[in-house]
């Protein structure tokens, strides 16, 4: 159903405004819906004339409406609202309230101001769908109220907000003893649910009747059970199999009325077209303990050639009915069949709420699985299994056939164009500077200290000139008591407060730049992430809010959103989107920080993991996604988030895939059948664009070696194996593996190489079941033996470990572990460009007990140089040999990256530095330009830095060095003070470790020798 509010007019509004005026417009929200009106500018009076629509997944919620006061400068201001329960519009006449004024109400009964005007509203509910091919026309339940109807409510007489409170608490103390029903009855076996018309709620007696033909009590029930759901997650699939995946265009609700209402004819005219006959429907109802609600069906199937017609009983019972998705089991039995005694065919009815359409209607998802359950032990199981099969499959088939006739599916890649829609609809949120204003001055310590200096200024006008005395001279005025004293060093401490607040909102006046709208390049898996907003983020700031912003990570590659000063509950609305992957994705990180500068180590505001292979990629097309972290989960943060993914290149990216590991590999990769992929996919409970690359027959060590079949995927590597009837089935990503190594043959491994694979700490928790140990840190080891081919094995999985797990630093030293002598590539250009142009200043200045010679041993390349790299915080530092660059000028480049005390986003550095002799041959200079990558705002400057070396004439073994600074600004931003002082702040400590390192490094080779 849905619930239409049309928002007319209001009247004798109070102003707000200083003009004597108000800028009204309305607020609407029903659960997570809202909606809200044009401004309507300088009126009292205002109209609107504006519709919307709601979709009601409960009875028990209220339409909230709320008058506010547009404000261009600060908060916008309440008005006044009113609650209309959904329960009161359905139980209305015609369900329907029609034209009526309601008074609006103050936030809460100790508001001064209790006239806050009227509001002029027409609220009525109305069909979703209609299901004329079925039934004459569906209507919707109704459930009987012992109130009076809102309808009613004229324009002279207006509803209290406290009468309509007490009216829906009525309605729901109704359904709440309509869940009493087999508590109160308990009579003839059964305990069969009543209609309304033959309860007595006055008397308490509730008459038994079953629901045959009635689907407004049909309704009334799943009102009940949605009432009663404890949140339970819909069951998984059956082991048999999957008999129809399919979207609907049509709400979960509907659906269900649609397959199951007993006033439904979908069963009459599904049995038409399969041939059965003699169909009877038994009525829905309760069971002894009122906790399941189950009917029978019986029908007889059609004969076949080797079959006679068989007469088939189906129990179903509800398994969960929650609004948005409903499961009910069927329990089939034939027992005039050949062994019909030994087994049941079980299907599992699966109803879920679908992606949103291009037209704003809902969708629906039902799944349909089947299993054998076998009573009792029999010879012939295989054969009655693959019977069952069969026919299940040509009988489901004219199920979808004839359910697309009257309801019409949906393409999954129809879905696709709601994400452009969706998008397209997202806009930034814009921060005034006013608003961030009032955040960081509208406290206590900002207006006192105001007060206080209005004070002091009027008292300065008023007093006369005072004479000096004591210690005082012309100019020179001290205080003459001790509370003079104590006044002037409280103005002060507060001078100092305001002066702080001032310069944290100078620097927080514009927002930074972020990848929102980079265009993702190149064909592939592409992924999408809009960020919509954020709730409940923890406060880390002084001023009690925070300045969040988000970093996705995903295949290596991060986006950066914007930053949103002082907020706790920010609203981004930004889109990211990821580069084209040759494979689908498998991990999404994100992580909310708190800004302080590219280089200071940011406060995590939380951090959530999004896993594409355990989540359905149409859930997560609008999902909030809970925080984890001390201060996310103090304080309940989340972060709503849509992500799509879409697949450019169709079926050819499964072959470009597949032929790029074919290179690693060094062997012929065959894509797999159609077929094969869907019972890998089927085998360990995988989305539908993973696709096996290989699979290898091997044993999995434990304490006994299980043999069994590894199979490889593009983000996956899984085992499975069947030691009498005992499975076991595990898998676990790439991205979770921290190593690989081979262990050679011995007598345990029966003469063949061991693969062992290592886990990060705390991954693939899933799997442990398969690990042969777990080390101290909690690093489960898996053990693989017995490959028939042990070089092909071995090859692709480290191929496919390789490009898909590594991280950028581990890819970069594994390369230069394999070129070894190779040199990174070197800058054509002679001369750093641009180091002249930038202004330079001295941040470091130190005389060090070391000769020249040594401290240029530190930027040889040498063993000395890595150990004190790695020592000031610089990981996998690899660097090229000096070469000759013109006379007596030399080059080589270097790159790094920083460990997390330098900078919690351990960024990558890619550096060139030039060395040259001073005029005088007493010393070095060298200058260095540094790029960083990977942390904020690191693509707005480049970092240039000069090393001059001088010996010391009256030490041999001293030498004076001297650092200055110059930063390249690439993109403009008034934020360069903050950021230049948070680098040479961060720098100058770096180099005193640095040049400390290298001292003591001295040290020890003097002691050593």
């Amino acid at each position: 159903m849905k619930l239409v509010v049309r928002v007319i007019e209001a009247r004798d509004l109070p102003a707000m405004d200083l003009n004597g005026y108000s800028d009204p417009y309305v607020r609407l929200q029903l659960g997570k819906q809202k909606f809200k009106t044009k401004v309507v500018k300088k009126s009292l009076n205002p109209y609107w004339g504006d519709e919307f629509s709601f979709q009601v997944d409960d009875l028990s919620d209220e339409l909230l409406v709320s008058v506010m006061d547009e404000d261009k400068y600060f908060n916008d201001d309440f008005v006044g609202l009113i609650k209309v329960p959904v329960i009161r519009v359905f139980d209305a006449e015609n369900k329907s309230l029609g034209t009526a004024w309601y008074s609006l109400q103050p936030k809460s009964k100790k508001s001064k101001s209790k006239d806050c005007g009227e509001i002029c509203l027409n609220v009525s509910l109305t069909e979703n769908n209609s299901f004329m091919d079925w039934n004459s026309k569906f209507e919707d339940a109704k459930i009987e109220s012992s109130s009076a109807s809102l309808g009613s409510t004229s324009r002279s007489s207006s509803p209290t907000r406290s009468e309509i409170a007490s009216s829906n608490e009525d309605k729901l103390q109704e359904i709440n003893v309509a869940n009493q029903v087999a508590q109160i009855c308990n009579t003839n076996g059964n305990i069969r649910l009543s209609t309304a018309s033959s309860t007595d709620l006055n008397s308490g007696t509730i008459k038994p009747q079953a629901i045959s033909k009635s689907g407004e009590q049909f309704y009334e029930v799943m009102m009940i059970m949605v009432s009663r759901d404890h949140g339970n997650e819909v069951p998984s699939n059956l082991s048999g199999g999957v008999l129809l995946d399919q979207l609907y265009a049509i709400a979960p609700a509907d659906l269900n009325t649609l397959l199951f209402s007993p006033d439904s004819k979908f069963l009459h005219g599904l049995s038409n077209v399969q041939g059965k006959t003699d169909l009877q429907i038994g009525p829905w109802e309760f069971d002894n303990d009122a906790e399941n609600f189950k009917r029978v069906v019986t029908y007889v199937n059609p004969a076949t050639k080797l079959i006679k017609a068989v007469k088939a009983t189906e129990n179903q019972t509800y398994l969960k009915a929650d609004g948005n998705a409903f499961a009910i089991l069927g329990s089939v039995s034939t027992p005039d069949v050949i062994y019909g005694s030994t087994f049941k065919v079980e299907l599992l009815y699966c109803i879920a709420l679908g992606p949103g359409l291009p037209s704003g209607e809902p969708s629906s998802h039902l799944v349909i699985s089947w299993r054998m359950n076998f009573i009792q032990s029999t010879m012939m199981k295989g054969m009655i299994e693959n019977g069952a099969r069969q026919g299940l499959k040509d009988s489901f088939e004219q199920y979808a056939s004839f359910l697309s006739q009257n309801v019409k599916p949906v393409d999954l890649k129809d879905t696709g164009s709601s994400k452009d829609q969706v998008l397209a609809s997202l806009q930034a949120e814009s921060q005034s500077d006013w608003k961030l204003a009032v955040h960081y001055f509208a406290n206590f310590t900002a207006i006192s200290t105001f007060i206080a200096g209005l004070y002091v200024l009027l008292h300065i006008w008023l007093a006369a000139p005072s004479i000096a005395q004591g210690l005082e001279f012309t100019g020179l005025d001290l205080p003459d008591s001790i509370g003079e004293l104590i006044v002037c060093a409280v103005l002060v401490l507060q001078a100092e407060r305001v002066m702080k607040l001032v310069a944290q909102f100078m620097q927080a006046r514009v927002q930074k730049g972020s990848d929102h709208g980079i265009k993702a390049q190149g064909d592939g898996w592409l992924l999408t992430v809009a960020l919509i907003e954020g709730s409940s983020l923890a406060a880390v700031d002084s001023t009690g809010f925070s300045d969040p912003y988000v970093v996705f990570t995903c295949n290596g590659k991060t986006r950066t959103s914007s930053i949103k000063f002082q907020k706790l509950d920010p609203q981004w609305n930004e889109i990211f989107e990821f580069d084209a992957m040759d494979e689908p994705p498998s991990m999404l990180d994100v992580e909310v920080f708190d800004f302080d500068g590219p280089f200071d180590d940011a406060t995590s505001l939380g951090h959530a993991e999004i896993n594409f292979l355990k989540a359905n990629i149409s859930d997560l097309a609008d999902v909030w996604v809970p925080l984890q972290g001390k201060l996310a989960q103090a304080c309940q943060s989340k972060l709503h988030l849509r992500i799509f993914m879409d697949n450019t290149r169709g079926g050819n990216a499964v072959r470009d895939y597949l032929a790029k590991m074919e290179k690693e590999v060094g062997k012929k990769i065959n894509v797999r059948s159609p077929q094969t992929n869907l019972a890998f996919q089927k085998l360990f409970g995988l989305p539908q664009e993973e696709f096996l690359i290989n699979d290898f027959t091997c044993h999995l060590r434990r304490k006994m070696p299980l043999q069994g079949r590894l199979f490889l995927s593009a983000r996956i590597i899984g085992f499975h194996g069947n030691l009498f009837g005992q499975k076991t089935k595990f898998f676990f990503l790439w991205e979770d593996i921290e190593d690989i190594q081979v262990a050679s043959p011995n007598l345990s491994s029966m003469g063949s190489p061991i693969i062992i694979v290592t886990l990060r700490v705390g991954r693939g928790l899933d799997a442990r079941h398969g690990a042969k140990t777990q080390d101290e840190e909690g690093r489960l080891k898996f053990h693989f033996q017995s490959f028939v081919s042990f070089s092909v094995a071995h090859r692709t999985i480290m191929a496919l470990w390789k490009s898909k797990s590594l991280s950028p630093e581990q890819k970069v030293r594994i390369a230069v572990e394999e070129s070894e002598a190779k040199s990174l590539e070197t800058e054509e250009s002679g001369s750093l460009m641009g180091v002249e142009d930038v202004s330079m200043s001295e941040v470091y200045s130190s005389v060090l007990s070391v000769p020249i010679n040594f401290f240029m041993e530190a930027f040889s390349g040498s063993e000395i140089d890595r150990r004190v790299m790695e020592k000031t915080g610089y990981l996998n530092y690899s660097c090229t040999p000096w070469e000759l660059d013109k006379a007596d000028v030399y080059q080589r480049q270097v790159k790094y990256r920083f460990d997390k005390r330098i900078s919690c986003y351990r960024g990558e550095v890619t550096s060139t530095q030039q060395k040259s002799p001073l005029s005088d041959k007493n010393g070095w200079l060298i200058e260095e330009v540094l790029t960083l990558q990977g942390i904020p705002f690191g693509d707005y400057f480049n970092l240039q830095l000069r090393y001059q070396i001088e010996g010391i004439p009256s030490r041999s073994n001293g030498c004076q060095v001297k650092v200055s600074l110059g930063i390249a600004w690439l993109k403009s931003t008034r934020h360069q003070k903050r950021i230049t002082k948070n680098i040479q702040t961060s720098l100058q400590e770096r180099f005193k470790l640095l040049l400390g390192t290298i001292e003591k490094e001295y040290a020890d080779r003097r002691l050593s020798s």
